[in-house]
């Protein structure tokens, strides 16, 4: 499209707005996730300008605005990065962290699965001594190297940049050699049918090793995960002894999960201050 010579500025910044649009909905749907800050590095704009482009294209039901970015609407087909999940949903991750913190004893040993509920999990767990922490999520180990206090296992393998996950062969044959107490593995998506997948493949038999290395594995997730399906199957929902969520998930759907599931209310007030804030 070219604009007339006798265009207004106004109406050449139009044309030029509805062509930038048009290229984010492009590359949403390509990709499945935007950030706002790559777009406005390609794009050559502010990043405020791409914000106020995400919000409108969002109120027009194009895409599925998060903090940080945009989905593709029905949800991505590729892994979203941590940045666009870190924020949501955070008073009822912590929450079901606190939680899921208040089954560990001092001196047990853990494996936590890479995401932000796991990553919430590793700040609750702040008040116990003498564990023992494996991951493969670089947020989470450097969150206990800079503490102290735990013995920290730190898996090999290949980065997966956006969401700081290392898996791969060298991931799997570290956990082969362990023996853990727990497992608190997280979810992009939970079926009671389909049981529990992956946006990717890649993670799918890490995750499957972190439950095989642990006497017992746990399921965080908060509701917003539930009666959804993704592209790879990890396991049934049986694999795991608990399955803590929100008590946001609508009570009509939990029966499905059994006596395993169990809806954690928020935290009071006081607490949830001290959970932000942290010692």
């Amino acid at each position: 499209m070219t604009c007339n010579r006798g265009a207004t500025s106004a109406e050449v910044d139009k044309v030029i707005g509805e062509r930038r649009r048009r290229e984010i909905v492009e590359r949403v749907q390509r990709f499945g996730y935007v950030e706002a800050r790559k777009l406005a590095k390609d794009l050559r704009v502010d990043v405020s300008t791409i914000r106020r482009d995400l919000d409108a294209l969002g109120r027009t039901g194009l895409v599925q605005r998060t903090h940080g970015g945009a989905l593709a609407m029905g949800g991505a087909t590729l892994d979203v990065p941590y940045e666009a999940k870190r924020l949501e949903h955070l008073v009822q991750k912590r929450a079901i962290a606190a939680y899921a913190a208040g089954l560990v004893k001092d001196g047990d040993s853990i494996v936590l699965d890479s995401g932000s509920t796991t990553y919430a999990l590793a700040e609750a767990l702040r008040a116990h001594s003498q564990l023992t922490i494996a991951t493969n999520d670089i947020r989470i180990a450097h969150y206990f190297a800079g503490r102290g206090g735990a013995r920290l296992l730190v898996c090999g393998g290949q980065l997966i940049d956006s969401v700081f996950t290392l898996v791969g062969p060298a991931t799997l044959s570290f956990l082969a050699g362990l023996h853990l107490n727990w497992a608190f593995l997280g979810a992009d998506a939970i079926d009671p049918v389909g049981g529990v997948s992956n946006f990717n493949t890649v993670e799918v038999p890490v995750k499957q090793a972190m439950i095989e290395a642990a006497d017992r594995a746990v399921l965080l997730a908060d509701s917003s995960k539930f009666g959804r399906r993704a592209l790879a199957a990890v396991v049934g929902v049986d694999a795991f002894e608990m399955i803590l969520t929100d008590e946001g998930l609508d009570p009509a759907d939990r029966q499905s999960y059994g006596p395993r599931l169990v809806c954690v209310p928020p935290l009071p007030a006081s607490r949830r201050k001290r959970e932000a804030v942290g010692p």
